[in-house]
């Protein structure tokens, strides 16, 4: 079965000093950088997800700013393949899904930002379009959250979401899919 990695926004408003900065988000590249080199050794492709928002008042990932960008320690080549989002769904309005049928893709493994918001909405539809996703709980990261004035952890926020998601996806740490 032909693999691609999904990398979904890493970028560097989700980085300290970003606008939208997340719970370990660097503890989440490591682990992306060691699914790259795993794809790129095997010549296999790697889609990366870029969102961006155009409106004049973006509160992260505004056009034009620092803070839009793939972060740079990404293992990013001259040929990889960048796909520009601008909903929480790769798939919705984007190249994603030709782009996967072009090359042949008949599973996707998922990693990224935001695990309760872009990485959710991108798995749930790879599998309702039959992409066969595998998603990396230590190569995601997200952030607290509030509800009725009660603080939600990033911890468990992640925790929970990822339980949601082993039902559309095999949920599987970097070490496991590697092995």
């Amino acid at each position: 079965m032909k693999q691609a990695l999904l990398v979904i926004d890493v970028q560097n408003d989700y980085f300290p000093n970003g606008r939208m900065e997340l719970n370990k988000p660097q503890e989440a590249l490591d682990k992306i950088n060691e699914l790259e080199n795993h794809f790129l050794k095997a010549n296999q492709p790697i889609i990366y997800i870029q969102h961006v928002k155009h409106g004049k008042n973006a509160t992260f990932f505004e056009v034009g700013t620092h803070g839009v960008k793939l972060h740079s320690k990404l293992k990013r080549q001259a040929d990889s393949i960048v796909i520009e989002k601008h909903f929480p769904n790769s798939f919705y309005r984007t190249t994603l899904e030709s782009t996967l049928y072009a090359l042949g893709v008949e599973q996707l493994v998922i990693c990224g930002m935001m695990t309760h918001m872009c990485v959710d909405s991108t798995t749930r539809a790879s599998k309702e379009l039959q992409f066969e996703p595998i998603l990396i709980s230590d190569a995601t990261a997200t952030r607290d959250l509030l509800l009725d004035g009660n603080k939600v952890k990033a911890e468990d926020v992640q925790t929970s979401f990822l339980a949601a998601l082993s039902n559309f996806a095999l949920v599987s740490s970097t070490a496991e899919f590697l092995s």
